[in-house]
């Protein structure tokens, strides 16, 4: 699927009024890609999977995601990077990654370490989840609608003759939501904690602040792949200073390098999330075993990576 999506992103860029995506069910716009797959499988896919990030972010025509339901992995990718994003009041947006020793991509190491303060760092690190509201209020959906009104949005979009058009439809369907951010409360406990350098300072800062939301984080953080959640830190202190072209390769690397070791974590996280139904038995087990050189094993250059940068 997503060698085709690549393609007909290419082609139509240059040939059609604007690019329309959507969910083909009806519980989410996109939960991600299939991990069970084998590994050839998994390899095809993100060697078309970070290219397609690239190729929406750079669209001249609009691009417009119509995200009803759960979006998670592949399909934040598939609406962030576009130029409209409509969340619904059945929106759930996460990247919980970490949980099955990866860690959040599809460009959203360029992506979220711009939102406001560290709720990026928050977000990528605990696989928070976000409902449709809430995803306005940071940006990451541009437009919030019901969704019982989307089949009518869709059919005026698609009467659009130019983006003049569009965003008059966008604002029509439009709902002006004026409650309060969901973390409004924790916001200055999560720009100081997650503001830390390193894993171990982020765990120390939650363990000092003591509060029932310090105390969920930390079990949070701690079902995680520590070696994840050390990767995710250097991703997005680095992508928050590159471009969007640079941070997926940068994320091919990684993903490239969990995906071709048979001992990655990812392959423990899998099996413990779909298979075991169980707790992963991470390797290392804590923050504090995973070294830095571990972590920048993961970082090592790619041959593959020059087939890639032919497709950014």
């Amino acid at each position: 699927m997503m060698r085709n999506i690549y393609f007909t992103l290419r082609e139509w860029k240059n040939n059609k009024r604007f690019v329309l995506i959507k969910g083909a069910g009806d519980k989410a716009f996109c939960a991600g890609g299939y991990l069970l797959d084998p590994k050839y499988k998994l390899l095809e896919f993100i060697k078309y999977h970070y290219p397609i990030y690239a190729i929406i972010g750079s669209y001249a025509i609009p691009y417009i995601a119509l995200i009803d339901g759960i979006v998670m992995g592949a399909g934040v990718g598939l609406s962030i990077h576009g130029r409209y994003r409509v969340a619904t009041e059945r929106t759930v947006f996460a990247m919980p990654e970490a949980k099955i020793g990866l860690f959040p991509d599809a460009g959203t190491t360029y992506f979220l370490p711009r939102l406001t303060g560290r709720l990026g760092w928050f977000l990528g690190l605990t696989g928070h989840r976000l409902k449709g509201p809430d995803t306005v209020k940071l940006g990451i959906a541009t437009h919030y609608c019901k969704s019982e009104n989307l089949k009518d949005l869709e059919d005026d979009l698609l009467r659009c003759s130019n983006e003049s058009d569009i965003k008059a439809a966008l604002d029509k369907f439009h709902i002006d939501d004026r409650s309060e951010f969901t973390l409004a409360p924790v916001l200055e406990k999560i720009n100081y904690c997650f503001s830390a350098d390193t894993m171990e300072e982020i765990l120390s800062r939650l363990e000092k602040d003591g509060s029932k939301w310090a105390e969920d984080t930390t079990d949070t953080l701690l079902k995680m792949s520590p070696t994840s959640l050390k990767i995710t830190l250097k991703l997005f202190d680095l992508g928050q200073r590159m471009s969007l072209p640079k941070c997926l390769q940068m994320e091919y690397r990684v993903c490239f390098n969990c995906i071709v070791n048979d001992d990655s974590d990812f392959y423990k996280g899998v099996k413990a999330l779909l298979i075991d139904k169980g707790g992963a038995k991470w390797n290392p087990p804590t923050v504090a075993e995973v070294s830095e050189q571990h972590r920048d094993d993961h970082f090592s250059m790619l041959q593959q990576e020059l087939d890639l940068k032919n497709k950014l």
